[in-house]
């Protein structure tokens, strides 16, 4: 499994142990980082449960991606910096796609993960998944990232089954003055930020940005261009307003103009019966979300958010456009010393308008879709200080599979001071697609022996079912000191109903100029299976100027067909996710204002895809002469050259190499 050098894995390790220690003993006095680990440890979150509460006492595994955290991790992307969170699966794909999931089930599109910002959902309901090169945001204003590792559903709805990603950003009153950053390298050619917040009157505060990034291509397998450049515009703005005491009112939106290359290897029915082309990725869109809080006593309180988004992508003649308008009501209110209500009512609207090619079409082209939701949840105190239990269900009809519950029960005891343990059962489900009902996708073509082309064709199923999973968890955390934290997770899912692709009765399709068999395949959910694994999270303030944060994953799975399946290819999902990771980070404070950030990754292999395990090496070095004034310099990827981290030439997109990356950034605050 440690095909590296042992030298590769060591001389990291004793770079970051010669440089840190000399310079923590000598300046243990000076603290300059922003928060001390208990305070990190019992920072306030709101994914888990829907309100504040305490990171040490919450019953499910989530970690928390601090601003500082964000600072200090030199990444340029939202998707790079969920490499810091223990348990996810984030694998680099080419310069601008990634596969990012949580305890198995990876790739391009991870139907299983839901992901928010600010409270609006971005996962895609046409392919079920994320498309990473449309989310992007100012890293300086993102407050944090709760990641929540196992099912959300019972709160946040269909397709939270393997976890939850809630991306928060700062208020605007938080965010005053204004923001210059701008940077560049080898492959990040080019980027710029410009954000700047100010104040309308006493209770009301504004902030404005626009940013700019122009990432260069990678290379592909034969060390050629791999036509996967990605560059972006994007601009918005966020209002918030204390109306009066009881009652206040957020406004923001953003608004995104974009390319990216890709290449295509999709079927054709002459030889050599696979086109590889390039294209052009042209992506554009917009959101606008309004909130509307109000406290009626000091625990009671309700909420009211809409909001619209818009996104178009467009590729060679093929496009896609999606308009999404959803309302969410919440209230909040306790009954009595040992019991606190959390209920809600949702609708969301999605048209759709789906413009096929050779590669893909949908058949209708333009669709749609209501979702209608509601949820119920109690927060019970059992004993005080001790022991706690929540108990909650979500109710959603949609028109692709109808009505589905999602119920949990989660309960914590709190044995000692600093101690926290958990335990959870829920039941979670992902929804179908519009592609798993309405696609037609050219899958592979060959020659016959007689001379004719064999074309496999999936086709869309209207009668296929969601995914269901039944998920047991039990978790530990505790400080055993005070510069020490240790977060344990053990995890077992059952999963039901998963989806294959099944064969049909063969025809000719004889309305071409050359007459071919079709092998049709069509969705169905022909398999099952299991999932088992741990997570191990431990951090150490070593001293008040140097702290190490390092995690490990261990995952197991297993997916069996019934008898009647003739999928060939469904239960290698097996192998898309690593067996093992392991990841530590060290944060150090320098003299001088300096900062010294290092970060070393190991990832297992990938058989099913044949990607092998590597070790991944990252640097940042950070210097502070003013206040007001940030300047640093960092690689990623440094142990190699290049390597691959997913699909390599299957999936029907190009294999590509991930490059070192070496930048330099500027950050000015005036």
């Amino acid at each position: 499994m440690f095909r590296i050098y042992r030298g590769l894995l060591f001389s990291p390790l004793l770079l970051i142990f010669f440089l840190t220690v000399p310079a923590a003993a000598f300046h243990d006095e000076l603290d300059l980082t922003t928060l001390s680990l208990t305070e990190l440890y019992n920072v306030e979150i709101t994914t888990v449960s829907k309100r504040g509460e305490s990171l040490a006492k919450a019953k499910a595994a989530v970690h928390v991606i601090t601003q500082e955290d964000i600072r200090r991790s030199g990444a340029t992307s939202i998707p790079e910096l969920l490499r810091l969170a223990p348990g996810m699966n984030v694998a680099q794909v080419n310069s601008n796609t990634w596969a990012i999931s949580a305890r198995g089930f990876n790739w391009v599109y991870a139907g299983k993960l839901l992901v928010l910002i600010d409270g609006r959902t971005v996962y895609n309901h046409i392919f079920s998944g994320v498309f990473w090169d449309e989310q992007d945001y100012v890293l300086e204003d993102i407050e944090r990232i709760e990641v929540i590792r196992g099912p959300g559903a019972a709160l946040w709805g269909a397709n939270a089954e393997n976890g939850v990603i809630n991306i928060i950003t700062k208020k605007a009153k938080d965010t005053q003055g204004g923001i210059l950053s701008a940077g560049g390298g080898d492959e990040e050619q080019g980027f710029g930020t410009l954000r700047y917040g100010g104040q309308l009157n006493d209770n009301t505060y504004y902030r404005i940005y626009t940013k700019y990034f122009d990432r260069d291509s990678f290379k592909d397998t034969s060390d050629s261009d791999a036509h996967d450049e990605w560059d972006q515009f994007r601009s918005g703005f966020r209002l918030d307003s204390d109306l009066s005491e009881d009652h206040s009112l957020t406004l923001q939106g953003d608004i995104y103009n974009g390319e990216s290359g890709i290449v295509r290897q999709i079927p054709v029915l002459t030889p050599p019966y696979l086109s590889v082309d390039a294209a052009d990725i042209h992506m554009s869109g917009g959101n606008i979300l309004a909130r509307w809080e109000s406290s009626f006593t000091y625990n009671s309180k309700t909420s009211f958010q809409l909001y619209y988004d818009r996104a178009r992508r467009e590729e060679n003649n093929t496009s896609t456009e999606r308009n999404t308008f959803d309302l969410e009501f919440q209230h909040n209110f306790p009954i009595g010393d040992s019991h606190y209500i959390i209920w809600g009512l949702g609708y969301r609207f999605i048209k759709d308008d789906l413009n096929g090619d050779l590669f893909i079409s949908f058949d209708p082209e333009t669709r749609d879709s209501d979702l209608y939701s509601a949820f119920l949840q109690d927060d019970i105190t059992l004993i005080e200080d001790r022991l706690y239990l929540t108990a909650g269900t979500k109710l959603e009809h949609n028109d692709y599979s109808g009505f589905e519950i999602q119920p949990s029960l989660r309960m914590s005891w709190l044995p000692l001071k600093g101690h926290t343990a958990w335990a959870a059962i829920s039941k979670a489900v992902r929804t179908p697609n519009r592609l798993n009902h309405d696609a037609t996708i050219p899958f592979s073509a060959f020659p016959n022996k007689d001379g004719s082309t064999i074309l496999l064709q999936i086709y869309g199923n209207d009668d296929v079912e969601s995914h269901n999973l039944t998920a047991y968890e039990l978790g530990y955390r505790f400080q055993p000191a005070e510069r020490t934290s240790i977060d344990f997770t053990a995890f077992y899912n059952d999963h039901g109903s998963l989806i294959t692709i099944e064969q049909g009765n063969t025809f000719y399709e004889t309305n071409s100029l050359q007459p071919y068999l079709v092998v049709p395949l069509y969705f169905d959910n022909e398999m099952k299976g299991e999932s088992y694994g741990a997570e191990l999270t431990a951090t150490y303030q070593v001293t008040k100027r140097w702290k190490l944060t390092a995690w490990y994953t261990w995952l197991e799975m297993q997916l069996h067909q019934t008898g009647s399946s003739t999928d060939t290819t469904s239960a290698a999902a097996e192998g898309y996710s690593p067996k093992h990771q392991f990841h530590i980070r060290s944060n150090l404070d320098l003299p001088y204002h300096l900062e010294l950030d290092t970060a070393l990754y190991y990832v297992d292999s990938l058989p099913e895809l044949d990607i092998s395990d590597y070790f991944r090496f990252d640097i940042r070095l950070g210097w502070r002469p003013a206040s007001n004034l940030e300047v640093s310099i960092a690689g990623q990827n440094l142990l190699d050259d290049r390597h691959e981290e997913f699909l390599s030439e299957r999936g029907g997109i190009g294999a590509t190499e991930i490059e070192r990356v070496v930048y330099g950034k500027v950050t000015w605050r005036f």
